[in-house]
């Protein structure tokens, strides 16, 4: 059982028997190793992304989320900060990290209206939302946010998960809202 008081809805914790394959090899994955990382790979509509599932259950810190890149080199850095984390380093919004890739990267609140769009596989484990989700956003090569002047070209390859879907401009992002 998590050790928060917080409950838990998930499918292990709320002993759900009867799971679709995808959710019970996602509930394997959690029980050996504490969390999973789903990668989507990029396809002729948009980039990749990948991110964590089960961090929030096995050890009550907030799930990860990486958008843009390879979804390999993603998964790396998810499993980096995920270990990081359960050892004790905090997953915290408006955190900059130096640790974890060759450049910088910032951790930013996803709003849960965001949820159904990119992350289906943790909702079907989570079985409801909220649960926590952290974006974890990569600056261009002169070290600039999407968030910040010269970094608009950025939203091609990554979103900006901290603002209502509304308020996000439109483009490969939004299209299936």
């Amino acid at each position: 059982m998590p050790a928060s008081h917080a409950p838990c809805h998930c499918v292990v914790c709320q002993d759900v028997n009867e799971l679709d394959p995808r959710t019970q090899s996602t509930v394997n994955v959690i029980e050996q190793h504490g969390w999973q990382v789903t990668m989507i790979p990029a396809d002729d509509h948009g980039p990749g992304w990948a991110y964590t599932i089960g961090l929030w259950h096995s050890h009550r810190r907030p799930e990860v989320a990486m958008f843009g890149l390879d979804v390999r080199l993603m998964q790396t850095i998810l499993n980096d900060l995920a270990q990081q984390a359960v050892e004790g380093q905090p997953l915290e919004t408006g955190q900059e990290r130096h640790d974890v890739a060759s450049v910088p990267v910032a951790l930013r609140a996803v709003d849960y209206r965001w949820y159904k769009a990119f992350f289906g596989t943790a909702i079907a484990y989570y079985r409801k939302p909220p649960f926590p989700v952290l974006q974890v956003v990569w600056p261009n090569r002169d070290g600039v946010f999407p968030w910040q002047a010269g970094g608009e070209d950025l939203l091609r390859h990554q979103p900006r998960l901290d603002l209502h879907p509304d308020e996000h401009p439109a483009g490969v992002w939004t299209q299936d809202l």
